[in-house]
C-alpha cells in the first residue's frame, strides 16, 4: 500500500471522525458524513461513467480520446487526453429545480495549459458556472466563475499543480450569496454577495436545454482537459469546510469512503442566545407538577402539555414539557415511585412528574368497531359555490395522467427479468425503475393500487372507469403469465427448480449478485422457484439472508421486500375492487415462496435483516401477509407476517424486554419511512390475531411520532442529526437542535404511511386526536405536495426559511418512492371523510369536505355541502330515513365554539375540542344538520425553540410568500393577547397580510415560502 496514502488517510480520517459516533443501521446511510438525500449524483470513473447514487443519473462519454487507466492511489480512474471533442456529459435534468449546488471531485492535471475546465454547467455560454484548474486566458489561477445576466462572480486562488492528485470542491450557497472553492479539504477562496439563483443558470421546469459537461467548456474555443479524474460528485446542499475535509480525508484512507451514523448536527441553522424570549414561555411563572401511573415493565405515557401559570394576567396555552426519554425500561422493573424532571424551552423551570409503578395486570385492548366505506360509496363534489376544491383538482390531475399511461411501460422490467420480448411501444420507466436500479418494479406496485382506486372512484365517468378496468385486466394477465413461468421447465422435459429454497446461483456467476445490466442480468426463471414474481431475479432476497447491505455495486442490494410489498398490495387492491382471481393467485404464489424461504431463516438472522438500513426495509410486508391470511383464511400467511417483526424496535431484544410494546422509543435516529409501514403492519396483525402487544406497538409509536417528531405540516422526518433528511431526529422532542435537515424534511411517503396508520388506529379507538392529525397531514402535506398544473409531486418538503418545493414526475415516467405513493394518495382522497360502525348503527363524520356518501346498508345518502376551509361551516343533508348515531368531529383548534343546528334549530350539544359530539335520533328524509366552527389564528411552536413557530388559521398552515432565498427565519411580532391584531386579509380567500407580506395556505404555495417564523410576542 502507498505509504503516503496510509499516513494521510490515518491522520485525516482520525481528524474527520474524531467525534463520537453511534451506529444505528448498517448500510450506505451516510457517505462521508453527508446523508444520501443531499447527494444528486456520484461518478467514481472506475470503469464507466455511471451514477453510483440511487438516482441513476448516468453520464455519457462524448468522443474517443479517453481510457480507463490504472492509478497507484485510486485504482482505476478515467483519463481524458486533452481533446476538445472528448468529455463527459451528465443528464440535463440532474440539476433541474435545485436550490443550491456543490461539486466535488479529484483531478490529476497533466498539462498547465490555461483554458482547461474541470466542469462547466449551465444553460449556455451566457448563463453557466465552471471551474478552471489553471485559469483562463485572462489569468493563470484556479478559478470558479458564475456568469449570469451580465454579472460575473469569481472565486480564485493559486493554480492547481500538475502531475499531482488534487481534491477540488466548488459550492454555490444561494441563501448566503457565497461562491466558495476548496482545495484538498481547505477553503481557499470565497466570494460574498454572489447574488444568483440556480434558476438563472439552469432551466427549472425542464432539463432539456441544460448542459452539464465534465472536461469541456460550453464555449467551444476553450481547451480540452488533459487530466485523470476520480470520484466526481454533485450535491444539492451547500457543503461546509468540515464536510469537504471529511470527503478529502476519507478518500485517502484505506477502503471505501466512510459510511456512518453520527451524533453530530451538520448544516447551518440560526442560533439563538439563551435570553431569547420564546413566545408565551417568556411570560411563564410556573408549571404544575403531575402524577402518572404505569405498570411494571411499561414506561409511563407522560402528557406533553401541562397547565401553566402566566404573568400579567396573560392566558397562555398549555405548556410544552420535554421529558426524559429512556432507551430501556429499567426504571419501571419493580413496583414503587420515582420522579422525572422535565424541561421547558427558554426557561429554567423544571416541572416534576411523579411516576407510580404498580403491579402488571392484563389490560384490555380495543376491538375494531368501525369500518371504511368503499371508494365507490363516497364521491367528491364541488364546493357550495360550485368551485372545484383542491381535492378535485389534485384527483383529476392524477386520474387524467393515469388514464394516459401505457401499462406496458410498467411491465417492462418484469418482462426484462423473465427474458421476454417487449411489445411494440413499450418504454422502460426511469429514475428508480430503470434497467440497473435494484428497486425496479416498485412503481408498478403503486400503479396497480392507483388504477384499482381510480377504477373504484370514477363512477362519475363511464369511459374512465372502463379505461382503468382494461388496464387492471391487462396488468394482471401479464403478471399472471410471468408468475406461471417461475420454477417450471422452459420446455417440456427440461430441468427446473420449483423449490424456493433451492434457487441456484445464476449460470456463469460465482455467487448470487444484483447485476441487472443487460449483459449481467440472469433470466433463468425456471430456476427461481414456483410462484416467484418480481421485476428482478431472486438474488436480492437471497443476498439479504446472507447479510448483504444497501449500496450500488452488484454485491449490494436495495430493499427487495419493500418492492415486493408494493406489488402484492397492488394486486390485492385489484382483487378487492374487481374480484379478479388471477390477482389473488399471483399473491398466494409469491406468499408461498416467501413463506418457504423465511420460515427457514434463523431468528437471529431475521433480527439482523430487518434492522439493516434500506436493505432490510420491507415496506408493509407484514401488513400484506396478514391481509392475505384474512383473504384466503390460510394461517401460514399470518405466520410469515409475524416473521417480519422488527424485534429490536418492537420488543427491544430477542427476550422482548421493552421496545415499543412497552412504550420505549428505540426508533430515534432511524430511517422514518422504513419503519412507519412496519407499524401499520403490526396493527394489521393485531386485527386478526388480537395479540395485544401489536396494538401497543402501533399506539405507542403513533403517540411518540406525533408528539416528539412532527413538523407543523404533519411530516415526521428530516434530521440534521443523524445527517439524513429521511431519518427521525437522534433524540425525541429536539426538532430545532437535531432537525430541519439542510437536505429537506417531511418525506411525503412518510406522511402517506402515517395517515394509513392513523386511519387504521381510529377504527379501534375513536380518539379525536387521531383524525385531528389526519386533517393536518392531509391538508398541509398531501394536498400541498402536488404541483400547480400537473401531477408532479414532492419527495421531501423543506420547511427551512425561504424554501421552495421541488416537484417531479409530471409525465409519470420516472418514480421515486414518493412519486409512487402520490399515485395512491390522490386517487383515494375521499377514503376517510366518513366511517361507519361495524353494525351499521353509527356514522362518523371526520372531515369537512364537499362530498356525497351512499350508505348502502342503510339506504341513506348524506350530502355534505361546504366551502371549508375557506368558510367555517358545513351542511349535511340526509336522504332516506332510519335510526343511527351521528358522530361529528370537533377539531382541536375549534376553541371559539362549535355550533350545531338541525333543520334550522339550535341543538344543545356537548362539543369539546379534540373530541367527537354525538347526535342520536331517528333521521327523516330531508333532515339537515348545520355545523359551524369559527376559525381563529394561532401559533404552533417548535418544542425546543418556541420562538420558531408556524401560523395556523383553523386547520390550515399559512405560509409567508417569499421573493428570495433567506438565511434567517422571517421575523414577525404579534400582540401577546391577540395575534390577529397584526393580520389583515380575506378569510374566504385564505389570503392574509402581515407587515406587507402575503400569507396563504401552504397547499397553495408554489414559489418560495416560509412556513416557520421567528415570532416575538409583545
Amino acid at each position: 500500500m502507498n505509504i503516503y496514502k496510509l499516513f494521510i488517510g490515518l491522520l485525516l480520517g482520525f481528524f474527520a471522525l474524531g467525534t463520537s459516533t453511534s451506529v444505528a443501521q448498517s448500510g450506505d446511510q451516510i457517505l462521508d458524513g453527508i446523508g444520501e438525500t443531499g447527494l444528486i449524483s456520484r461518478y467514481t470513473f472506475k470503469e464507466d461513467v455511471k451514477d453510483w447514487s440511487r438516482n441513476n443519473l448516468h453520464g455519457s462519454i462524448q468522443g474517443t480520446d479517453f481510457k480507463f487507466v490504472k492509478d497507484e492511489l485510486f485504482g482505476n480512474v478515467l483519463s481524458l487526453n486533452g481533446s476538445n471533442d472528448t468529455y463527459i456529459s451528465l443528464p440535463a435534468e440532474s440539476v433541474t429545480g435545485e436550490q443550491t449546488i456543490s461539486i466535488s471531485g479529484w483531478i490529476y492535471l497533466r498539462s498547465a495549459k490555461s483554458g482547461q475546465l474541470f466542469f462547466d454547467f449551465g444553460k449556455d455560454s451566457k448563463a453557466h458556472f465552471f471551474a478552471a484548474p489553471v485559469g483562463t486566458s485572462d489569468k493563470e489561477e484556479f478559478q470558479a466563475q458564475i456568469l449570469s445576466n451580465a454579472k460575473n462572480y469569481t472565486a480564485s486562488s493559486a493554480a492547481l499543480p500538475v502531475y499531482k492528485w488534487v481534491h477540488v470542491a466548488v459550492v454555490i450557497n444561494v441563501p448566503y450569496n457565497t461562491l466558495s472553492t476548496f482545495v484538498n479539504g481547505v477553503l481557499v477562496s470565497e466570494t460574498k454577495n454572489a447574488e444568483v439563483e440556480l434558476r438563472q443558470l439552469f432551466k427549472s421546469n425542464s432539463g432539456e436545454t441544460n448542459k452539464l459537461y465534465i472536461g469541456r467548456s460550453l464555449n467551444a474555443e476553450y481547451a480540452g482537459l488533459n487530466a485523470k479524474l476520480h470520484d466526481f460528485r454533485v450535491y444539492r446542499v451547500a457543503l461546509n469546510e468540515k464536510q469537504v475535509a471529511r470527503i478529502y480525508g476519507n478518500a485517502l484512507s484505506e477502503g471505501e469512503s466512510t459510511v456512518r451514523t453520527n451524533e453530530e448536527s451538520e448544516g447551518e441553522l440560526e442560533k439563538f442566545p439563551a435570553s431569547t424570549p420564546q413566545l408565551y414561555n417568556a411570560y411563564l411563572k410556573s408549571v404544575a407538577d403531575i402524577q402518572v401511573e404505569t405498570e411494571i415493565g411499561i414506561l409511563p405515557r407522560l402528557p406533553r402539555f401541562v397547565k401553566g401559570v402566566y404573568d400579567k394576567g396573560i392566558e397562555g396555552p398549555a405548556v410544552r414539557v420535554i421529558w426524559p426519554a429512556p432507551k430501556d425500561n429499567s426504571q419501571v422493573l419493580s413496583a414503587g415511585t420515582y420522579t422525572l424532571t422535565g424541561k421547558v424551552a427558554g426557561t429554567n423551570l423544571q416541572p416534576k412528574a411523579i411516576v407510580v409503578v404498580k403491579a402488571a395486570k392484563a389490560a384490555a385492548t380495543p376491538n375494531r368497531i368501525l369500518e371504511f366505506f368503499k371508494l365507490d360509496e363516497v364521491t367528491l363534489d364541488a364546493d357550495i359555490h360550485h368551485h372545484e376544491t383542491k381535492f378535485i383538482e389534485n384527483r383529476d390531475k392524477f386520474i387524467t395522467g393515469l388514464a394516459k399511461t401505457n401499462p406496458d411501460d410498467f411491465l417492462y422490467m418484469f418482462r426484462n427479468a423473465f427474458g421476454q420480448e417487449q411489445p411494440a411501444g413499450a418504454k422502460p420507466l426511469g429514475v428508480w425503475d430503470s434497467q440497473e436500479t435494484k428497486l425496479r418494479g416498485h412503481a408498478t406496485g403503486h400503479y396497480l393500487s392507483a388504477i384499482a382506486q381510480a377504477y373504484a372512484s370514477t363512477g362519475y365517468d363511464a369511459a374512465l372507469k372502463a379505461n382503468f378496468a382494461g388496464k387492471m385486466d391487462y396488468m394482471v394477465n401479464t403478471l399472471y403469465q410471468l408468475s406461471q413461468l417461475s420454477g417450471k421447465p422452459k420446455v417440456a422435459g427440461a430441468e427446473a427448480v420449483a423449490d424456493p429454497i433451492a434457487v441456484p446461483i445464476g449460470a456463469g456467476k460465482s455467487t448470487y449478485d444484483s447485476d441487472l445490466s443487460e449483459q449481467g442480468i440472469r433470466t433463468d426463471y425456471w430456476n427461481w422457484g414456483k410462484g416467484f414474481i418480481s421485476a428482478y431475479p431472486p438474488d436480492q432476497f437471497i443476498m439479504l439472508e446472507k447479510g448483504a447491505s444497501y449500496g450500488g455495486d452488484k454485491t449490494k442490494i436495495w430493499a427487495p421486500y419493500y418492492t415486493l410489498h408494493k406489488i402484492l398490495a397492488g394486486l390485492m387492491d385489484i382483487y378487492e375492487v374487481s374480484g379478479n382471481e388471477k390477482a389473488l393467485e399471483i399473491v398466494t404464489g409469491m406468499g408461498d415462496w416467501v413463506y418457504a424461504r423465511l420460515s427457514k431463516v434463523p431468528a437471529t438472522t431475521l433480527i439482523s435483516m430487518w434492522n439493516k438500513y434500506i436493505a432490510g426495509e420491507f415496506g408493509g410486508m407484514n401488513e400484506a401477509m396478514a391481509r392475505l391470511s384474512r383473504l384466503t383464511n390460510e394461517p401460514r400467511y399470518m405466520e410469515v407476517a409475524r416473521l417480519f417483526d422488527n424485534i429490536k424496535v418492537f420488543y427491544g431484544d430477542a427476550e422482548h424486554s421493552h421496545g415499543l410494546a412497552k412504550n420505549v422509543d428505540l426508533f430515534r435516529g432511524l430511517h422514518a419511512n422504513q419503519h412507519i409501514p412496519q407499524i401499520v403492519g403490526a396493527l394489521e396483525i393485531y386485527r386478526d390475531s388480537e395479540t395485544p402487544e401489536y396494538f401497543h406497538i402501533a399506539d405507542n409509536f403513533w403517540n411518540m411520532t406525533t408528539n416528539d417528531y412532527m413538523y407543523s405540516i404533519g411530516g415526521v422526518a428530516g434530521a440534521r442529526n443523524p445527517n439524513n433528511a429521511e431519518c427521525f431526529i437522534a433524540q425525541p422532542a429536539t426538532i430545532y437542535e437535531n432537525g430541519f435537515s439542510v437536505g429537506g424534511q417531511n418525506e411525503t411517503c412518510g406522511t402517506y404511511n402515517m395517515l394509513k396508520l392513523t386511519r387504521d388506529l381510529f377504527l379501534f379507538e375513536q380518539r379525536g386526536e387521531l383524525m385531528d392529525y389526519y386533517e393536518r397531514g392531509l391538508y398541509n402535506h398531501i394536498l400541498a405536495s402536488v404541483a400547480e398544473d400537473s401531477p408532479a409531486n414532492t419527495y421531501h418538503v423543506p420547511l427551512n426559511a425561504g424554501s421552495e418545493k421541488q416537484f417531479s414526475n409530471d409525465d409519470m415516467s420516472g418514480f421515486t418512492c414518493c412519486n409512487g405513493t402520490a399515485l395512491e394518495s390522490s386517487t383515494k382522497l375521499q377514503n376517510s371523510i366518513y366511517f361507519k360502525s361495524s353494525d351499521n348503527k353509527a356514522l362518523y363524520v371526520n372531515l369537512f369536505v364537499p362530498s356525497t356518501l351512499k350508505w348502502t346498508e342503510k339506504k341513506i345518502t348524506v350530502t355534505q355541502t361546504t366551502a371549508f376551509p375557506k368558510e367555517d361551516h358545513t351542511e349535511l343533508l340526509i336522504k332516506g330515513s332510519g335510526s343511527f348515531d351521528l358522530h361529528v368531529r370537533v377539531p382541536h383548534w375549534a376553541t371559539k365554539g362549535f355550533f350545531v343546528k338541525i333543520n334550522g334549530k339550535d341543538e344543545a350539544v356537548k362539543a369539546e375540542p379534540g373530541n367527537y359530539l354525538t347526535i342520536s335520533r331517528k333521521w327523516k328524509d330531508g333532515d339537515k344538520v348545520e355545523l359551524r366552527m369559527p376559525f381563529h389564528f394561532y401559533l404552533e411552536p417548535v418544542m425546543d425553540q418556541q420562538n420558531i413557530a408556524s401560523l395556523f388559521y383553523g386547520p390550515i398552515v399559512l405560509a409567508a410568500q417569499e421573493s428570495e432565498p433567506l438565511k434567517e427565519w422571517r421575523k414577525v411580532t404579534f400582540d401577546v393577547n391577540d395575534i390577529s391584531k397584526s393580520i389583515t386579509g380575506d378569510p374566504e380567500k385564505l389570503q392574509f397580510n402581515i407587515d406587507g407580506v402575503v400569507y396563504k395556505p401552504f397547499y397553495e404555495s408554489y414559489g418560495r415560502y416560509s412556513v416557520y417564523l421567528d415570532v416575538t410576542l409583545k
